[in-house]
């Protein structure tokens, strides 16, 4: 009998084990009651099945909402206290996840045009920051090809006010959103495996993704968002495209147009400007989406663009050679931005938008970030936080930092030694040769290889990120 119920016994505990395993380290945090909302903004009512904790980011959960106007007269109530729509929702991020405030993803029971945004099932509740205000509106500005919607919004959980989020349309295929062929689920016709994609330059690891060799120091892995399952005709074309991508990238002819054949340069050139503008070392890192249509001569399009940072940093080089605290793999742009034919984009884009179009991102920081000042200040309230970070506090900050960003880079403007027309408009300012012995110790810079080299000792150093021998 004792033998039956120790048997009993492990079997419990593995269960239980096993239960808990999802999004092990993820978990709810406490409650407070006492703190309400601000009043100043609509407000989403999410109660889940019986009021279980949403604790995992792979499994959604079924519950119910309503959406509370609050007053605001451009925005359409939605459901009821006492009839509730349902819903589906989950945990998203990665180093959010982590923290104590949640991100979510709700998926909704029907298409639905919330507060304003066209009709979808899939959105996202996004932590508020003033980085994402601001570069969500400079991807409008930059003209891409589309840019997420987003709103904010105060949310009550269970009836635990867990704060200010940004409602935000997600990443997805869809006549309102990316607007593309999507092809099915396990695929074989060999032409129309040719277009329908939306990928992901990723740095995290997942089920749904191939991985290449980019150069002799790291890889490039591509996760795939859409299709999700692929058969082995698109998991082999998908794996050809990218390698093939690659190699014309690395092309040590920098006159070659190969890699043109397979990128939109245009695309790629906004895509670029913006992550400087922003100073986001995520931009080649992680959260670097392309897109390719199903159309005669298309190419992959460079975004949507999505989890933008802004550092509050003094910019001395290009971002993706400017250090940060994590390990940083800036994939494809150092290859790139030696083109001339990108170096041009780049320019002629610029002139198109500097200084009009980016003079307008001022004024919407101020008009977007200011009126959140009361629901920012509730937000810090439930989750502790510093309650110094007013809303005009992040605004100024994130203003300073634009203005410093932009005067940089109208400075420094890319420019290629391979130029086929070095009449250029713009201002160009060659960015200079830094070099570096080998314990990585700072030796100084120059205009030029050349320069460096017949200045430097005998010795060993880094210049270019090359090992050079000096005799």
């Amino acid at each position: 009998m004792k033998n039956v119920i120790r048997i009993i016994g492990y079997i419990l505990a593995i269960y239980v084990f096993a239960s808990c395993t999802d999004d092990i380290e993820a978990t709810e945090p406490p409650i407070q009651a006492t703190i309400s909302i601000s009043g100043t903004l609509p407000v989403m009512y999410i109660e889940t099945e019986n009021r279980q904790p949403v604790v995992s980011k792979e499994k959604y959960m079924n519950a119910t909402y309503w959406l509370d106007p609050m007053g605001n007269p451009d925005v359409e109530p939605l459901g009821t206290e006492g009839e509730q729509l349902p819903l589906q929702i989950r945990g998203r991020g990665h180093s959010s996840w982590k923290g104590l405030k949640k991100p979510y993803k709700i998926k909704l029971g029907k298409k639905t045009a919330l507060m304003g945004m066209p009709k979808n099932k899939h959105w996202a509740l996004l932590k508020p920051t003033e980085n994402t205000v601001t570069g969500l509106q400079l991807g409008k500005l930059m003209g891409m090809a589309w840019t997420p919607n987003f709103r904010p919004i105060e949310v009550m959980l269970n009836g635990d006010y867990i704060g200010l989020y940004f409602l935000t349309e997600t990443i997805r295929i869809d006549e309102n959103r990316v607007n593309i062929y999507e092809q099915p689920d396990q695929e074989t016709n060999s032409e129309l495996i040719k277009g329908g994609w939306l990928v992901e330059v990723d740095n995290y690891h997942d089920e749904c993704q191939i991985t290449i060799p980019e150069c002799s120091r790291w890889n490039l892995t591509i996760r795939y968002h859409s299709p999700e399952n692929l058969s082995n005709p698109q998991l082999q074309w998908l794996t050809n495209e990218f390698k093939a991508i690659n190699t014309a990238i690395y092309s040590k002819d920098k006159t070659s147009t190969e890699w043109e054949k397979f990128i939109d340069v245009e695309s790629m050139a906004r895509f670029f400007i913006l992550q400087e503008v922003m100073d986001n070392p995520d931009g080649f890192h992680g959260s670097f989406y392309l897109h390719k249509d199903l159309t005669e001569n298309a190419k992959w399009i460079a975004g949507p663009i999505w989890d933008l940072v802004c550092y509050n940093r003094e910019k001395t080089d290009y971002t993706f050679k400017m250090k940060v605290h994590y390990g940083f793999t800036p994939h494809w742009i150092g290859e790139i931005i030696q083109y001339d034919s990108f170096c041009q984009s780049v320019k002629s884009i610029w002139n198109e938008v500097y200084p009009n179009s980016l003079s307008e991102i001022y004024s919407y920081i101020d008009a977007t970030v200011l009126p959140l000042a009361e629901a920012w200040e509730k937000d810090c309230e439930r989750w502790s936080d510093d309650p110094t970070q007013t809303a005009q506090l992040r605004a100024d900050r994130i203003k300073n930092a634009l203005t410093r960003n932009v005067e940089w880079f109208n400075n420094h403007l890319p420019t290629s030694e391979y130029a086929s027309d070095p009449s250029i408009q713009g201002v160009v300012t060659k960015t200079p040769i830094k070099i570096f012995n080998l314990q990585g110790f700072y030796i100084g810079e120059y205009e030029n290889e050349a320069e460096a080299i017949s200045n430097l000792n005998k010795g060993v150093y880094i210049i270019n990120r090359r090992k050079v021998i000096i005799k």
